[in-house]
Parts: C-alpha cells; sequence; structure tokens
C-alpha cells in the first residue's frame, strides 16, 4: 500500500473525520473556512484545490469551466451543457442533485429513518405540524452529498415555489459517522424548507438542503434571503422553475431530504447506498397520470 493510499484511508475513515469534524468549535471553524474558501490569490487556490482531489473523488471532466479564482469557485461549479440528461418522463420526479440514498422509504407514523434503527421526527425538520401533518404517509429520500461532488441543486419537476422558510442551527458533520452517533442531527442543523408546487396535478412536494460544517452555505436563486441570520426566516415565493432548471447551491457537501405526498412511490432503482446524478429518475407521481 502506497503512502498515499494509506493516509487517504485515514482521512476518510468515518470515525476519524466525525472526531476531527464535531470535536471543535463547528461555527467558528465554518466561517474560518468560508472566508479561506473564497481568496483568489492564485497559489493558495491551486495549492488548496489539489489538496482537495488528493483527499476525495474530485471529478472535474464536466465542469462547464476548467479555470477557477478560488477553492470557493471550484466547489460551486456549473456543469458542461448535458452534463446531466433529465428524464423527462412526465409522470416521474427526477433527483434533485447528485448524492449517495441514505434513507429512503414511507413516512410512517409522522417519523422519517435517519438511519436504520434511528428516526426522528418529520414536524420538527420541518418547523411546521400542518406541513408535517400534510405528508403521512406519504414517501421520502435522504440525498447525500460528498466533497468532491457537483454540488448545485435543481427541480426535480416543473413547479412553482410556494413559500421559503430558513431554520437557523448548528453545523454538525452529516457522514455516515455523526448520523450514528447524532440523534435527530437533521433537525439540529441549519436548513431551508422550500415548498414547490407541481405545475402537474398541483400537488405539494417539499426539498428540505441541510447545512453541514464548514462553509455551510446554502445559495438560492430565486430568493434574496441573509441565510446565516440568527433567527427563522419565512419568504412566500412565486418563482417557477422548469424540471431540472437550477434553484441553488450548498457551499460545502451536504445533505437534501425531498417530501412527496400520500401517493407517491419511490422507482425501483431508488434503495440505500445508490449513487444518483441530478436528473435522474426518483419518484413516480400516479396522480398526474
Amino acid at each position: 500500500m502506497s503512502a498515499r493510499t494509506l493516509v487517504v484511508q485515514l482521512c476518510q475513515n468515518e470515525s476519524l473525520n466525525f472526531v476531527l469534524s464535531n470535536r471543535i468549535p463547528r461555527r467558528v471553524a465554518t466561517r474560518l473556512v468560508g472566508w479561506f474558501s473564497a481568496i483568489e490569490q492564485p497559489l493558495i487556490r491551486n495549492l488548496s484545490i489539489a489538496i482537495w482531489r488528493f483527499f476525495s473523488d474530485l471529478d472535474l471532466s464536466d465542469a462547464k469551466k476548467t479555470h477557477f479564482t478560488s477553492l470557493r469557485d471550484c466547489f460551486i461549479r456549473e456543469l458542461k451543457e448535458g452534463a446531466r440528461p433529465i428524464d423527462h418522463d412526465p409522470n416521474t420526479l427526477v433527483a434533485p442533485c447528485d448524492g449517495i440514498v441514505g434513507a429512503c422509504g414511507r413516512i410512517v407514523g409522522g417519523e422519517l429513518l435517519q438511519m436504520k434503527g434511528s428516526a426522528y421526527p418529520l414536524e420538527e425538520l420541518l418547523g411546521d405540524r400542518t406541513l408535517a401533518e400534510f405528508y403521512r404517509d406519504g414517501c421520502y429520500v435522504t440525498l447525500r452529498l460528498t466533497a468532491g461532488m457537483y454540488h448545485r441543486f435543481h427541480a426535480p419537476y416543473d413547479c412553482r415555489i410556494e413559500q421559503v422558510t430558513h431554520i437557523w442551527g448548528d453545523t454538525w458533520n452529516l457522514n455516515p459517522a455523526a448520523l450514528a452517533r447524532i440523534e435527530k442531527v437533521f433537525c439540529r442543523n441549519e436548513r431551508v424548507v422550500i415548498r414547490t408546487r407541481l405545475a402537474a396535478g398541483d400537488q405539494l412536494v417539499t426539498l428540505v438542503p441541510v447545512a453541514a460544517i464548514l462553509v455551510a452555505g446554502i445559495r438560492l436563486r430565486f430568493a434574496d434571503l441573509v441565510l446565516d441570520a440568527r433567527k427563522s426566516t419565512d419568504l412566500p415565493n412565486d418563482a417557477r422553475f422548469r424540471k431540472g432548471e437550477e434553484m441553488g447551491w450548498f457551499e460545502h457537501g451536504s445533505t437534501i431530504i425531498m417530501l412527496a405526498p400520500r401517493g407517491g412511490m419511490l422507482c425501483e432503482t431508488v434503495q440505500t447506498g445508490t449513487t444518483l446524478r441530478m436528473g435522474e429518475a426518483l419518484m413516480r407521481l400516479p396522480w398526474i397520470s
């Protein structure tokens, strides 16, 4: 085993990663890395991206541009035209982002699985009892983005944004080691609840991007929100999107939880541990046909 392989394996060890990333002042570290990642000095930029590539599965072959002004610029990169084909089946919701399926299935008794054997209440995630009750017996999928993945997220269907709610919170790491150790971690972290009304069938589908440690930024193309304010913010909205159109981006690897009401069904290919790309079939919508 080469020295490089050994170092990479040690750094990717989930338990070690959990200790290093969560036993530090998370907000301070997050602000510091956010500042550092935006530095446009060429030497710092080149060294930062090189280190990132060394320790992750970063692939820039599908990036829209090949020159980046900073580490942050590389991290939130756009894709080449056609790099993510969109499934245009009218009865299908597509994956809003690249990600690994962490948990998925039916919403039972108002609870979702964080991981096998550990559940959390939907009402705490959404901060809204009425909205949580609407999704009772519906279905959900949790998509975890790793550091090397494409970090923009897109509309799962032709839709209209009905409301955006920013919920202030912590910045715990969201890797499997953290999910196994931190109870209800999605309900603790900073997140944005995006309520979308589908153009077909008039059904309400909700996306919940959840921030994580380090840069932790969630940016929305359609809303001028101060997402680092230390309070929750509600913003009615009327932005409209076509299926696959970009809605926003993460400034660090994180998670999106997608909720569909009763009648929605996960596609057969969607199982825990599956890696999906934005635009691939995710859920079926029988109430549209």
